[in-house]
């Protein structure tokens, strides 16, 4: 019995002495105190800290850089209108995101289209792919992608590919083995091997992204799984945003994979050659990695920047709305300002657990004057922020606390009035088809949906 209460104790003085988020710590700490054996288990599964660890060696980041052969320009940057210009400064002094002017964009807000597109890359390639997803399910476009992976791998194409092992654990193993004996370069990140291993079960790698022969890239939020075109059982669509780059930031995507690759104990891979720029909508872009290594949050902190610089309007599609305490309050300081800040989420999700937790944050924004738009044709997965006309982050961050601080992310910050102008027609589509919530409505909730959703609030910080 001493035992257990000391190593309650001593759960709780880490916590404390980590000096994290106090909403944070705060939640660790009544959950140990009111069910401490379900709190050291959750705790050891998904609580544990490992910030400013290292991702990649201080060496093997000079190499990347001294093979950077673009040479940016502060005019490019100064050149932005804000608040455009100083979230782009933000991000380069953040985590020294490289500002790539001259790309082409083409965005795809149906899986269908996105996954035709990346087929026909794929078998175009010619001397390397570089694939990485969060799900990579053996289904119809699963196998049709592996298809085309062997094919490549065979005709002497390096194939690499990273997939995260907790998000597709539910894949037979024999549908990676079939690639790898194919001569796919396939492993999974954070492989959670029990008991040893279970507490990387809570640093997911979340990104999606693509890189074709060094010269083309795709980043988004789409997984490779049939719903995505075919709607999955329970939904009969499956929204998602993704995009395929051309040009010179396509080399930013390629380093952010070559980090991956190199923390899972692969050699650096390492390239000098700039993409030239394709067919698409013409902008500037700054692709921003994040995950629980950081210093900082990344994607958090220039969410943040944006919003607070915001002069007309603030639009936001998410899966999951948790926000952190400081995105909250940005969000309604820019409501009450009088800005146009627009809040899309789904009206059924795969969650009910985050749904619940989504709404608990509906009541403070409606009275502070955010709009809130429930879409109802199925599950909107997209994640999207768009600020005024000159900027638009997309990629595979959520708007919760997961994505800002546990798992590894991937977003693509841009800088363009005709991206923004294309993005705002997608968003403006889908709030067509969504139902918009006023406070009337919102407040004749019942007392039980109400409560389940305050006591799921609770632990939102932690889901």
């Amino acid at each position: 019995m001493f035992t257990y209460v000391l190593s309650v104790v001593t759960v709780i003085g880490v916590i404390i002495g980590e000096n994290r988020n106090p909403l944070k710590s705060l939640a660790w700490v009544t959950v140990l105190m009111l069910l401490p054996a379900v709190g050291l288990v959750l705790y050891f599964f998904f609580g544990r800290n490992i910030k400013n660890k290292r991702m990649i060696s201080r060496r093997n980041k000079r190499r990347l850089r001294r093979r950077e052969r673009y040479k940016p320009s502060r005019r490019a940057i100064g050149a932005l209108h804000e608040p455009a210009h100083s979230t782009a400064r933000l991000v380069a002094g953040l985590c020294g995101a490289m500002f790539y002017p001259g790309n082409a964009l083409r965005f795809f807000s149906d899986g269908a289209s996105k996954f035709e597109a990346l087929l026909a890359d794929l078998k175009g390639a010619r001397t390397s792919i570089l694939l990485q997803y969060y799900i990579f399910e053996d289904d119809s476009i699963g196998r049709q992608i592996a298809d085309v992976l062997i094919d490549r791998a065979r005709s002497g194409v390096n194939v690499r590919v990273i997939y995260d092992h907790v998000g597709s654990i539910k894949v037979n193993p024999v549908f990676f083995r079939q690639m790898k004996d194919a001569g796919v370069r396939i492993y999974p990140f954070f492989r959670v091997v029990f008991p040893l291993f279970s507490s990387r079960i809570n640093w997911r790698n979340h990104r999606k992204l693509t890189v074709i022969d060094g010269r083309i890239g795709y980043i988004g939020g789409m997984n490779i799984a049939d719903r995505y075109i075919d709607g999955g059982s329970g939904f009969g669509v499956w929204r998602d945003l993704h995009a395929r780059i051309t040009g010179p930031a396509v080399r930013s995507l390629e380093h952010s994979f070559a980090v991956d690759w190199n923390f899972m104990g692969h050699p650096l891979l390492v390239s000098d050659y700039i993409p030239e720029a394709g067919e698409g909508v013409p902008a500037s872009v700054q692709i921003v990695s994040s995950g629980p290594m950081d210093q900082w949050n990344n994607v958090a902190h220039v969410f943040l920047r944006a919003i607070g610089s915001a002069r007309r309007r603030v639009y936001i599609q998410t899966p999951y709305f948790l926000p952190t305490e400081s995105l909250l309050k940005a969000l309604q300081n820019a409501a009450l300002a009088g800005l146009d800040v627009r809040v899309n989420i789904p009206l059924r999700s795969d969650s009910m657990l985050l749904v619940h937790a989504s709404r608990s944050y509906v009541s403070e924004c409606l009275k502070a004057g955010v709009k809130f738009y429930f879409f109802e044709p199925g599950m909107l997965h997209s994640k999207l922020l768009i600020v005024d006309d000159d900027f638009a982050s997309m990629g595979s961050t959520n708007f919760d606390f997961r994505s800002f601080e546990h798992n590894f992310e991937a977003n693509m910050m841009i800088y363009s009035r005709e991206a923004n102008a294309e993005l705002t027609a997608i968003f403006m589509a889908d709030l067509k088809q969504s139902r918009r919530v006023t406070s009337a409505e919102w407040k004749n909730r019942g007392l039980l949906q109400r409560t389940v959703e305050s006591v799921v609030r609770l632990l939102s910080p932690i889901l």
